[in-house]
């Protein structure tokens, strides 16, 4: 499996033991045509237009949302900020428990919303399941959070004064969010505004937008003011002028992005005239370093969960494969054997454990990379090439071995299912390469020299690092990177700061 039994929460292997969960409307042929969530009420576009969604695994049509524009935006910014004059106002308790009621209804829910993700993104099943447990956690871990907020009262050098330092929400924040886990990065960015009493306008991705109007649904359900949350799908021609709107409008107070670089640049240019609140959660390139010490057979289980997950394509799936001279023959041997016995195909069969590539765009690019480092010397040891007989969008899990410094996959993301193989001989010499580059968001090494495991994770220049573990993020701990890789962290008791204003109020002259 790619994700092994021991890194499934015990809740979700309960679940995925259940015959109704596996075998859940597999047969489904009903559109999903759904609307915009504005204000309170379910919306089509201003301009009427729609946009289609796809399958990844076979083309198909699955449903379709409003295909919206500045002007629906410009309604969705006006009815966060109306909202926000008696949001702000509430209690933590009782944000708190709307929050719970969100998470008991997605939790309730969570095979149709699983569902749909796979459909829209072409995940497995197995995998869909386990995002929808692991973006619940977030909301239920920010409904607790909210009522743990807390102030200061300083001693002051004068006594006729009163310091207080207290937290207020900051006001309507933009979440511009991507496809490739198109239920968690909403839940985590939008548990953590809402706890803290901001109101948010959501730009998913267009290739996802399914899941985001699902749980549109079961926020209305739980009983958000109108105007809390507020949902906007767009095509991608669209999306440009829809997120320089938010970036740029003056009663967006903040901006909370996950994606790429070059996108995220971009956005930082245009929040900067209004000095947004900017939460960015950008690109990596992790490393994945095994050392002679390492636990081979554990490193092959690793490399597969932080590799193929969601087929490559997330920003923390490790990307450049740092194996020390002495273990290199039998990790390769062993990772070998463990990538062609993978089972790839539509990720509502069950078993399947690698899905589709999101688009046309990746494909392409996945296969530029490959062929680049065969153009330049690279050798394939299993995989390479598109699978047109499962679909038009499947890519075979590589192995490149004999990678160099002149190949795209040497320091660029691949975001797909390929492995490049870089044999080292010193610890130095693997830190080296794997800090060259711009980005730092994940890293990965497998090692049992205890003195070892201190001495790297405190030199790779890496936002987060996982220690004989492939699978790093929970509720409980920060989430983000250093250099290029963004600002801010999401999560943990950190994940509410971008959305709150600290106050100072001095009080004088008393007696």
């Amino acid at each position: 499996m790619i994700t092994p039994q021991s890194n499934i929460p015990s809740t979700l292997r309960l679940m995925l033991s259940t015959p109704s969960i596996r075998k859940m409307h597999m047969n489904r042929t009903t559109a999903l045509n759904r609307k915009g969530f504005v204000d309170g009420q379910w919306v089509d576009a201003a301009s009427g237009k729609t946009l289609k969604v796809y399958n990844p695994v076979n083309g198909n049509v699955v449903g379709s949302v409003p295909d919206m524009h500045v002007e629906d935006t410009q309604t969705a910014i006006d009815a966060a900020f109306k909202a926000f004059q008696t949001w702000k106002d509430t209690t933590a308790k009782q944000r708190s428990q709307i929050l719970r009621k969100w998470y008991d209804l997605m939790l309730t829910n969570q095979k149709e919303i699983a569902e749909i993700m796979t459909l829209e993104s072409g995940k497995p099943l197995v995998e869909a399941n386990g995002e929808v447990v692991y973006g619940n956690s977030f909301i239920e871990w920010f409904s607790e959070l909210a009522r743990q907020v807390r102030g200061d009262v300083l001693s002051s050098s004068t006594p006729s004064k009163k310091l207080l330092v207290q937290h207020q929400p900051i006001g309507v924040v933009g979440l511009i969010t991507p496809w490739n886990f198109p239920h968690a990065m909403i839940a985590r960015k939008a548990s953590a505004a809402l706890a803290a009493g901001c109101t948010v306008v959501i730009k998913p991705a267009e290739d996802t937008p399914l899941t985001a109007v699902e749980m549109g649904k079961y926020a209305e359900e739980a009983g958000f003011p109108p105007g809390v949350v507020n949902i906007v799908t767009s095509s991608r021609l669209n999306t440009p002028a829809i997120g320089k709107l938010l970036c740029e409008h003056h009663l967006v107070a903040g901006i909370s992005f996950t994606g790429s670089t070059a996108v995220g640049r971009i956005l930082y240019q245009q929040c900067a005239h209004g000095i947004k609140r900017l939460g960015l959660e950008l690109g990596g390139n992790a490393p994945f370093i095994v050392f002679n010490s390492a636990n081979i057979d554990k490193a092959v289980e690793g490399a597969l969960t932080a590799k193929f997950r969601n087929c490559g394509q997330t920003c923390v799936a490790a990307n450049r494969f740092f194996i020390q001279e002495g273990v290199y023959d039998t990790f390769l041997d062993k990772l070998t054997s463990r990538v062609k016995a993978l089972k790839i195909g539509d990720g509502l069969h069950e078993g399947v454990q690698l899905g589709p590539l999101i688009n046309e765009a990746q494909l392409h690019k996945v296969a530029d990379f490959v062929n680049d480092a065969v153009s330049k010397g690279a050798k394939i040891v299993t995989g390479g090439k598109p699978m047109p007989d499962v679909g038009r969008l499947f890519y075979l899990p590589t192995i490149l071995t004999d990678i160099n410094d002149t190949m795209l996959v040497y320091g660029e993301e691949v975001f797909g299912p390929v492995i490049s193989l870089i044999k080292f001989k010193t610890e130095k010499e693997a830190l080296d390469i794997a800090n060259t580059c711009d980005v730092g968001l994940a890293g990965y090494f497998y090692s049992e020299d205890v003195s070892q495991i201190f001495r790297v994770s405190k030199n790779m220049e890496v936002g987060m690092v996982g220690v004989n573990e492939g699978l790093i993020s929970c509720a409980e701990a920060p989430f983000g990177g250093v250099k290029q890789s963004g600002l801010g962290r999401e999560g943990s008791h950190l994940g509410m700061e971008d959305y709150m204003y600290i106050k100072y109020t001095c009080i004088g002259n008393l007696a």
